[in-house]
């Protein structure tokens, strides 16, 4: 098996863990903590638990208020998420693969409650007192988040020369 598609294979079963990840907690925070119930845990003085249905996408953008929005985002979050597996099947550098699977998996357990739903579970409400440096997230958030945070700083600081690109100082 070649690096490369062994590299493909892992960012594959990273997508897959952060599905399943994702997907599991969600319910367990439902079934077992019964979160829509409670509205509420108090977990930290800094962290709680809290029941949340997000509507729309990124910082609760787009929101669906029809349920053409809803399998519009639906659509749509999935075209983006066909587009970041395709990209993820051409990168060979296994750093570029793993955060594209963070994104991928990420983009997937959304999609999936919006799917079964119409809307996401989000319940991890991050705080200092009554400062909110993030809007209430979930797992699938932060590892796209994440992945996308990592592209970010890939693209910014790798500065990597082509091959034959051979620079040779000017004879004088």
């Amino acid at each position: 098996m070649s690096p490369t598609l062994r590299n493909r294979l892992i960012g594959l079963l990273i997508a897959a863990l952060v599905f399943l990840v994702d997907q599991g907690f969600k319910g367990w925070v439902v079934k077992d903590l019964k979160l829509r119930e409670v509205g509420l845990i108090e977990l930290l003085p800094f962290f709680d638990l809290r029941w949340t249905q997000n509507f729309g996408v990124s910082l609760g953008l787009f929101t669906a208020g029809s349920t053409e929005g809803r399998w519009a985002l639906v659509a749509m979050t999935a075209a983006i998420a066909l587009f970041v597996f395709i990209w993820m099947m051409r990168e060979r550098k296994m750093a570029d693969i793993a955060a594209l699977s963070l994104v991928l998996g990420g983009a997937a357990g959304n999609i999936r409650d919006r799917y079964l739903f119409g809307y996401v579970i989000d319940y991890a409400d991050l705080h200092f007192g009554n400062f909110r440096p993030f809007l209430i997230f979930n797992i699938a958030d932060a590892a796209i988040t994440i992945g996308v945070l990592i592209i970010l700083a890939r693209s910014l600081f790798s500065r990597e020369k082509p091959d034959s690109a051979v620079e040779t100082a000017p004879e004088s």
